[in-house]
């Protein structure tokens, strides 16, 4: 099982930069599609990518495509798959999620219980016995069909690697983390500039910034379900993956990583949450409201998720907001801002067109990340 065919689902709109991040670790993407990026590796890669992405949604290992116009083809389809490579006797196995679109399938109920018997067929008669006591270890099936092709995986990941393990306590509405993750790597921040995140709830975008900056691996102190799958990626492969995370990390290195909030309770959460995850050093967060805003530096950014209507009753408060977070932009020298809300007059209540704005799905709700560019500092002379 050197080679392998790996998926990586992610936020729609946000493919570009999972495709990049994979490239970065040195795997060959083979596919880009809606929601996801499909890219070869072996072993090592399952490990890497699991403890290194911060923008993917999990990591799945590809074990079979087949197309399907009826139940009789699922059934058949799923039954021809080698899942004793896969699933030991003792293994615990299910469809966790199926996800069918524009397809003659779509029960997700009846795709879930047909695949699982077909398996269950499948591997009586490999394994010779009747009955399946799955004790052993978990095995999450995922399947999606798409025009009447399926694609069907086994998941390595098992809690999505949104969960970094490091935010325990919550906003109301907070951003995940690899939403937030992915759209600070679409800004051209870099740990030398200033960022401030004025509404920074449970404290999402100053930790992934920080994390960057330090090069924390976001998955370096979580479990993934395939570490438990010796026969696909052995505990060695694993071993050596965790350990370069911690190579890898920087120590000493000065930011300038901020975030404020106008509820004390929230800026407590975040500065516990920095704790966790290790870099309340680098971050400085403080109770403030955004009509205080001022920065004495140029060229930093804003990165932000300000309220969007959801969270206040009155669209009338909501406009007044977005005045104030236009007015207290254009008072700062030479900055740039980006945000992402779903509040439809954003601009017009922000002061001006913005220069970019990106489709971005947050869940099921559409949004737009606003992209307001300042100039780009000068060049530092370099002897």
């Amino acid at each position: 099982m050197n080679r392998m065919e790996l998926i990586a689902p992610c936020h729609f709109g946000l493919e570009a930069v999972l495709k990049r991040e994979i490239d970065d670790l040195g795997y060959d993407v083979c596919e880009v599609s809606d929601g996801r990026v499909t890219f070869i590796g072996d072993a090592e890669a399952i490990a890497r990518v699991n403890i290194w992405s911060r923008t993917a949604e999990r990591i799945l290992l590809k074990v079979g495509e087949f197309d399907a116009y009826t139940f009789e083809d699922l059934y058949q389809g799923t039954k021809r798959i080698g899942w004793e490579e896969y699933i030991p006797k003792d293994g615990r196995f299910w469809v966790a999620k199926a996800a069918s679109v524009k397809s003659k399938l779509f029960s997700p109920s009846d795709i879930q219980s047909i695949m699982k018997k077909a398996m269950v067929d499948r591997m009586r008669e490999t394994y010779k016995i009747e009955r399946f006591e799955e004790s052993g270890d978990n095995y999450p099936i995922r399947v999606f069909i798409h025009k009447d092709r399926v694609t069907v995986a086994l998941d390595t990941t098992g809690d999505s690697l949104h969960k970094r393990g490091y935010r325990k306590l919550t906003a109301k509405a907070p951003i995940a983390e690899n939403l937030a993750s992915a759209l600070i790597m679409l800004t051209p921040w870099r740990a030398d500039r200033v960022l401030v995140d004025p509404f920074c709830g449970s404290g999402t975008f100053p930790i992934e910034a920080a994390m960057m900056a330090l090069n924390i691996a976001p998955g370096m102190n979580r479990g993934f379900t395939a570490r438990r799958w010796e026969h696909i990626v052995p505990g060695s492969i694993w071993k050596d993956a965790y350990e370069e995370a911690k190579d890898e990390m920087l120590s000493d290195i000065e930011t300038d990583i901020q975030g404020f909030d106008v509820d004390d309770e929230m800026v407590r959460i975040s500065r516990e949450n920095a704790r966790l995850a290790g870099v309340d050093k680098f971050i400085h967060f403080q109770r403030r409201d955004v009509a205080d805003l001022s920065h004495p530096k140029k060229y930093g950014f804003i990165i932000t998720n300000p309220p969007y209507g959801e969270r206040l009753s009155d669209k009338d408060e909501v406009g007044a907001l977005y005045d104030v977070i236009g007015e207290r932009y254009r008072a700062l020298d030479s900055w740039s801002m980006y945000l992402i809300t779903a509040y439809e007059d954003a601009e017009k209540h922000l002061g001006r067109k913005a220069d970019k704005n990106r489709k971005i799905y947050n869940g099921m709700m559409q949004t737009r990340f606003y992209s307001y560019m300042g100039p780009k500092p000068p060049k530092r002379n370099v002897r």
